[in-house]
């Protein structure tokens, strides 16, 4: 059993990504318009009609823009906190659903699992998607690694990991002291360096794929970051998540050793308690 991955779009212009098994799909964000989604999907020769559920992270509008007109075309269940809700969010009554932090929510035959994380939003979370042996995890809009993240991100095959900014063009760069400081404070963004030093350190030894995201306009470029995590690969294949255009469609399999035995990877934490670094 696989999963099929790709990012619709990735940035501070909108986030939307694609994770499926053979039986179900699922979008983590909807930060684009509903034409945008369509088109890309198509161009992948993706089925809009294989999703099933919708999961958001957080509030920001780049992850919720092209949320409201995409369920009025398709009007699809929506897992979404309450305090997340709460800002403003108009989604009717009947789609909605809640999670719970580090409890699965089953879709056909993938799980999702959501956990808390540091970042400046009103009750904000990322996702792991598996299915049987084979994980992979939404690490974006990240202010600090903190034990969650780690938690999660040991478990993944593949993951798309925010790499936001460069941080000599950031300190270096234009925008103002405050949003300088939003941005790299904590509960902000995560920094190339800060996204490599948790790969370095708590990538597995069967993570086969990474994809880095939300890069900045502004203060970062896709060659930067590439270069840097290329590096350190070790047999990773690094993808940049295109703030512009869809990723091609990644099939993420379960990666096996020499005696073809899938490595052992722990199933996702359910009802665990969690303090932040």
């Amino acid at each position: 059993m696989c999963l099929q991955v790709a990012s619709l779009n990735s940035g501070s212009n909108g986030n939307c990504y694609y994770i499926s098994s053979d039986n179900a799909a699922v979008l983590i964000d909807v930060g684009i318009s509903c034409k945008e989604i369509e088109k890309r999907m198509l161009r992948l020769g993706l089925s809009i009609q294989k999703i099933k559920a919708i999961f958001i992270t957080h509030e920001h509008s780049d992850h919720i823009y092209g949320l409201i007109a995409f369920l009025k075309k398709y009007p699809l269940p929506v897992y979404i906190t309450q305090k997340t809700l709460l800002q403003g969010i108009d989604v009717a009554p009947d789609l909605i659903h809640a999670f719970n932090a580090h409890d699965a929510v089953v879709i056909d035959n993938v799980l999702i699992t959501a956990f808390p994380k540091q970042h400046d939003a009103a009750d904000p979370h990322s996702f792991v998607i598996t299915c049987n042996n084979v994980t992979v995890g939404v690490f974006t809009d990240i202010g600090t690694v903190c034990n969650n993240v780690i938690h999660y991100f040991k478990q993944c095959n593949a993951a798309f990991l925010e790499a936001n900014y460069d941080a000599d063009m950031l300190y270096n760069g234009r925008y103002p002291f405050i949003l300088k400081k939003r941005i790299s404070g904590g509960k902000g963004h995560l920094s190339n360096t800060g996204a490599l030093d948790l790969f370095c350190k708590q990538k597995p030894s069967f993570m086969t794929h990474l994809f880095l995201s939300h890069l900045s306009h502004n203060n970062n470029t896709p060659e930067i970051a590439k270069a840097l995590f290329k590096e350190h690969a070790d047999g990773v294949e690094i993808i940049i998540a295109s703030r512009f255009k869809e990723t091609a469609i990644h099939t993420i399999e379960a990666k096996h050793n020499k005696n073809n035995i899938p490595y052992f990877k722990l199933s996702p934490a359910k009802q665990l308690q969690f303090t932040f670094n």
